[in-house]
């Protein structure tokens, strides 16, 4: 009669245990989901970005170049910012390329350094948010 009662006992506590080791599991992976990195919607990007018109400049030596870039801010309040900050962005722009050759921009690299040293500029500027990414609309160099 023990060994029956003990048996039982030790079923009902294997049960339990595996119930709700399974149902720490499934409550992380739901909670992994619901708290994981919130991208914003394309919407939210449109909205919190900023477009540069082009810029035809020199680049060092005798080409020049016409670029267009799409700036995207963290929030609204940071792309009205950026929106007012207009002149410095050319600034930085025009000042960057200006140390540039076609070569800097040839490729992916190229240009993704361009991007990130366009953004590490902006960002000490901005005093309602941060650049978070800087998107080459379109560019030529003749």
């Amino acid at each position: 009669m023990k060994n029956k009662a003990l048996t039982i006992t030790l079923i009902i506590l294997v049960v339990i245990t595996l119930v709700g080791i399974v149902g720490l599991i499934l409550a992380l992976q739901f909670n992994k989901g619901a708290n994981g990195p919130n991208e914003p919607s394309i919407d939210q990007i449109i909205e919190a970005s900023v477009d540069v018109p082009e810029i035809t400049t020199n680049l060092s030596g005798s080409q020049f170049i016409r670029i267009s870039l799409k700036i995207q801010t963290d929030n609204k309040k940071a792309a009205e910012e950026l929106a007012k900050r207009d002149f410095q962005v050319n600034n930085i722009v025009i000042q960057e390329l200006s140390e540039m050759t076609p070569k800097d921009l040839e490729g992916k690299a190229g240009k993704q350094a361009f991007e990130d040293s366009i953004k590490s500029q902006l960002n000490p500027l901005m005093q309602s948010g941060e650049i978070e990414k800087v998107y080459i609309v379109s560019y030529i160099i003749q």
